[in-house]
């Protein structure tokens, strides 16, 4: 690990000030995940701002019903509050499925939606990586890729996303707050996180120096319906193969709204809008699920070794629906 420069701001404010747009400045929370990448030598930031004490750290009602999450919430005390078990449930689960009682005891929500892919050849500095050191190559595509992408992966990188709790906000809607050098700006999930394209060394749409602050939960009834399931190569502590968020209202036996998002097969948290709108006025059958979750994977191009990840990402949302739905 190389010698870096530490700072510890009391404010946004300061934390923004001190890091300004210098892209070798990288601020620190939880450090569950920033603090593994530099010691494997992935990352060498010059400088670490330690934002733990600047931003905020608690969940809070929204004059229209919602709540906004502070970015220095903690993955336990999130996944405990008893308004997000009670409202938004999805989300409770996704954050008791990302990881460890003691990783949730440090990771942030902020940071937690920062996570960068656990690809290993992002991970091994001796290896090429497109996302590591661009134009290098992606060494993935022709090597091991059975965990990586079936959506929206290009030539120059097929890494997943790793966050579960990503998957849960992009289903929900959820707003990101952020502040930066160039102000505060509002970014809907999806929306934050990026595809890979020609340039996936970039995996969200914010610029240097811009600091997530917190995330707003949209005012949705539907989300106490809701629910997170993830397939995983052991039964605990692991990062999804396939993952899926769903929330789901029912009247009289027809779908009248649904939001699905899918996780560990794209770049980013996947929102199933094909499969929502082939859902919506349908009847709540297993089968009509199945209709829609064909419809979201049509556009599935797995790779030699990760085929699989289609009949298991339908078999997913298939059996999450019909949960929600009570379909039998």
């Amino acid at each position: 690990m190389r010698p870096f420069d530490y700072q510890r701001p009391l404010t946004v404010g300061s934390a923004v000030a001190a890091a300004g747009a210098d892209a070798d400045v990288m601020y620190l929370a939880g450090g569950t995940n920033l603090v593994d990448l530099m010691r494997l030598g992935v990352l060498c930031p010059g400088t670490l701002v330690d934002v733990t004490h600047a931003v905020p750290a608690t969940v809070e009602e929204t004059s229209g019903g919602g709540l906004r999450v502070g970015a220095g919430v903690r993955g336990s005390d999130l996944a405990a509050h008893p308004l997000v078990r009670a409202r938004y449930p999805v989300l409770a689960e996704a954050m008791l499925a990302g990881a460890s009682g003691q990783l949730r005891n440090m990771a942030t929500v902020g940071g937690n939606l920062l996570q960068r892919t656990r690809c290993s050849y992002f991970q091994d500095v001796t290896k090429p990586c497109n996302k590591r050191s661009p134009g290098s190559g992606c060494p993935a595509r022709s090597g091991d890729h059975r965990n990586l992408a079936i959506l929206g992966h290009s030539e120059s990188c097929v890494a997943t996303h790793p966050s579960d709790l990503a998957v849960a906000l992009a289903a929900l809607g959820a707003l990101v707050h952020v502040e930066g050098p160039g102000g505060t700006r509002q970014v809907p999930m999806p929306g934050l996180h990026r595809l890979p394209g020609d340039d996936p060394a970039r995996d969200t749409v914010l610029s240097p120096g811009e600091l997530i602050t917190a995330v707003e939960l949209p005012p949705l009834p539907l989300a106490a319906r809701s629910a997170f399931r993830k397939a995983r190569d052991r039964a605990s502590f692991s990062f999804a193969v396939v993952a899926v968020a769903a929330a789901l209202e029912v009247d009289d036996g027809v779908v009248r709204d649904c939001r699905v998002a899918l996780g560990s097969v794209a770049h980013v948290p996947w929102r199933a809008e094909t499969a929502e709108a082939a859902l919506r006025g349908a009847p709540a059958t297993e089968e009509r699920f199945a209709l829609a979750a064909d419809a979201e994977l049509e556009r599935a191009r797995p790779l030699p070794l990760n085929g699989y990840k289609v009949p298991l990402a339908r078999n997913l949302m298939v059996r999450t629906l019909a949960g929600l739905a009570g379909a039998r």
